[in-house]
């Protein structure tokens, strides 16, 4: 039944959260229903708003460190490695070497930890419970690492405008080897357990069909395009730090539905591998952070740097007075707009395919309501 034929009497209104588990933080989602139909879905942000733009506005720039893993809190080194690319960029600091291929090791370990997260967290949305155990199980792995040099197993505050805070040792990378090789280990089994499972395939193949030109109407990125057959990914339209050495492939889909974009983020996470593991075979000596005065006045003028995190491309844009504290800080975050197509890409599709399109966009809610 079309939306104009359906009877005033058969529609109602549905909160879906902002405590419903899968929308996964306080995401409030209005769904106008015809019987088990979606009409018409509207987010509603806000629940968690903490204005850090603002907070970045009213204090050096040192002081906003924290903040950005705070934004996403399931890929936070992204968001340490834009904020301090972008100060380096305004101020003309340089980078050690040996930084900055710590800086992609534990970026990549991070993107990983968040597609496993997101890769159990949707089996779970859709009533699947085991996969969660096996994926947490690596991801734990990953926090272990992490933990040992950052002193933190979420919220990251490792890196520095001038590079990391501290260096990595043997432990490290063996430990870093072993999860390489621990985690190709275990696709084989996930290939078997969960993308090739009837159940699921079911679940996901052609629902929440996103195309090209409404990835580029919404400003999609990150996986969400990637599936839409879009090969945007910003370490090589924009390339950054130093991941033009390295080679890896950016997978793409080919027909844009919910499928599609959790086959990206699953092959995704085999080149988050290769790079890691090439950034450990060329691992270069020398010092992990530049000589940078502790009173720094950033330049007059405006400066703007893209990262490609997990969720996407994730950029910072601010404007200098000359003084310590930043005039102005705007952040484009990518589940802001990976969120957007959400109204179009959910009309008249049933409630319970609504949670596995919703769930395929991989949307982290402190991100937005920033």
């Amino acid at each position: 039944m079309s939306e104009a034929q359906a009877p005033l009497h058969h529609r109602f209104h549905l909160n879906m959260g902002p405590q419903h588990p899968s929308t996964h933080g306080v995401l409030r989602v209005i769904l106008e229903m015809d019987g088990e139909y979606v009409l018409n879905p509207q987010p509603v942000l806000g629940y968690g708003h903490r204005m850090q733009e603002k907070m970045a506005e009213a204090r050096a720039w040192p002081g906003f460190y924290p903040n950005t893993a705070r934004m996403d809190y399931a890929g936070a080194l992204h968001y340490n490695h834009g904020y301090c690319a972008l100060i380096e960029r305004l101020a003309g600091i340089e980078v050690p070497p040996r930084a900055e291929y710590i800086r992609v090791i534990t970026s990549e370990l991070n993107r990983i930890a968040s597609h496993l997260l997101w890769y159990g967290a949707l089996l779970l949305d859709l009533g699947a419970f085991t996969p969660i155990l096996y994926t947490f199980d690596d991801r734990e792995q990953i926090l272990d690492i992490l933990e040992d040099i950052t002193g933190s197993r979420l919220t990251y505050c490792y890196f520095r405008a001038g590079g990391v805070s501290r260096d990595i040792d043997d432990k490290f990378v063996e430990r870093t080897r072993a999860f390489i090789t621990r985690l190709r280990s275990r696709f084989p089994m996930l290939e078997k357990l969960v993308n090739g499972n009837v159940i699921f395939l079911k679940r996901v193949e052609g629902v929440g069909i996103i195309d090209k030109d409404m990835c580029q109407r919404y400003g999609a990125t990150g996986p969400v395009a990637r599936g839409a057959g879009v090969p945007y990914d910003v370490r090589r339209a924009e390339p950054y730090s130093v991941y033009p050495e390295f080679d890896f492939e950016i997978p793409v889909g080919e027909n844009g539905d919910s499928l599609d974009r959790f086959l990206v983020r699953f092959k995704e996470m085999e080149q988050s591998l290769r790079i890691i593991e090439q950034a450990l075979d060329r691992l270069p000596d020398g010092p992990v952070m530049a000589k940078v005065p502790k009173k720094l006045k950033l330049s007059p003028g405006d400066v703007s740097f893209a990262v490609e995190a997990a969720r996407g491309e994730l950029t910072y844009y601010l404007i200098s007075d000359g003084t310590e504290v930043p005039y102005r800080m705007r952040i484009r975050v990518p589940s802001y707009s990976n969120l957007s197509v959400l109204p179009e890409l959910c009309h008249g599709m049933l409630l319970s395919d609504l949670v596995a399109a919703m769930g395929s966009l991989d949307l982290v809610i402190p991100e937005i309501d920033r």
